[in-house]
This record gives structure tokens, C-alpha cells and sequence, in this order.
């Protein structure tokens, strides 16, 4: 009996083993797909105090380039203008992105893998690259505080989710 105990234990820990082999997250790279910097007001922006008001948007993209490889890119674009002219100081923007060679991960925890969990993984390397590119713009640098993917893409899912209910319930008026 304890002979048929250890070796049901063993089959399933071999068992689980080879699940755990097959779910496989890896970063392949991470790069800089796209980067843009303009001071349109320059070099009037600096001969004024910097006062600056500070709009972000953010977005976020998947696509699957391969068997099992998939590219996350951020989008990050920051505009800066002066709060009390409105007139532009900078714009920045950056597409960082990041090939990730998943497998063994389908479905819902795949789209939230990429949605939320490579985004995390991204988000680090576009502030600093957004940072050093505002100072090579002779700008203080911006700082961009931390983002929370998993409250945006929990967000989103919400978002989808309302806009099913309410095309169902026109669709059965």
C-alpha cells in the first residue's frame, strides 16, 4: 500500500512536471520600435519659467508574429505645455516593445498575459527611454509615475463586457 502510494505520488508529480515544461514565458527582446521627439516652441519655451501641465496617453497592442512568439508594443505619448500660454513646450512619443516567446498559456490567461502581464515587463524600459529623451530635449525629465496594467486591462475587460450587454439587449428589442 505505501509502495502504491509513492508511486501514485510519482506519477503525478512527473505529471506535473511535464505541465510545468510545457508553460513557457521568455523575453526574447526588447527594443525601441518607434520614437519621436518635437519643441515646436524652441527656443522661446526656454527662455520662460518651465510651468509645465503634462498630458499622457497610453495604449497597449498585441500581435502574434510566430509560432508561440508574440510582440507587445506600449505606446506612450506625453505632450507638455506651458499651463499658462498653452503653447506647446514638447511632445514625446514612444512605442517600446517586446517579443515574448509564450506557451502552454491559451485563451483568456493568454490574452491577460499579453494584455496586462508584458505590459508590466515593457512599461520600465519606455520610462526611462521617455526620460532620457526629454532631457536630451533640454527638459527636465518627466518622471512618469508607475501604471497599474492589471487595473487597465481589468478596466477594459469591463469596458467589452458592457458594450456586449448592451448590443445584446438592442439586438433583442
Amino acid at each position: 500500500m505505501a509502495e502504491e502510494n509513492s508511486q501514485n505520488a510519482a506519477g503525478g508529480s512527473q505529471a506535473t512536471d511535464q505541465n510545468k515544461q510545457q508553460l513557457q514565458f521568455a523575453v526574447q527582446r526588447i527594443y525601441v520600435k518607434d520614437i519621436s521627439f518635437e519643441a515646436p516652441n524652441s527656443p522661446a519655451v526656454f527662455q520662460q519659467p518651465f510651468k509645465p501641465k503634462v498630458s499622457l496617453d497610453l495604449n497597449t497592442s498585441s500581435k502574434k508574429v510566430g509560432d508561440d512568439l508574440f510582440e507587445v508594443v506600449i505606446k506612450v505619448t506625453a505632450q507638455v505645455k506651458h499651463s499658462e500660454e498653452g503653447t506647446t513646450s514638447f511632445l514625446a512619443e514612444i512605442e517600446q516593445a517586446g517579443l515574448f516567446r509564450i506557451s502552454g498559456i491559451e485563451g483568456a490567461q493568454l490574452e491577460h498575459t499579453l494584455g496586462a502581464f508584458c505590459p508590466n515587463v515593457l512599461f520600465p524600459y519606455a520610462r526611462e527611454c521617455v526620460d532620457n529623451l526629454v532631457n536630451r530635449g533640454g527638459f527636465p525629465p518627466l518622471m512618469l509615475a508607475p501604471v497599474n496594467f492589471e487595473a487597465i486591462y481589468a478596466q477594459k475587460k469591463k469596458r467589452e463586457a458592457e458594450q456586449a450587454q448592451q448590443q445584446g439587449e438592442q439586438t433583442t428589442q
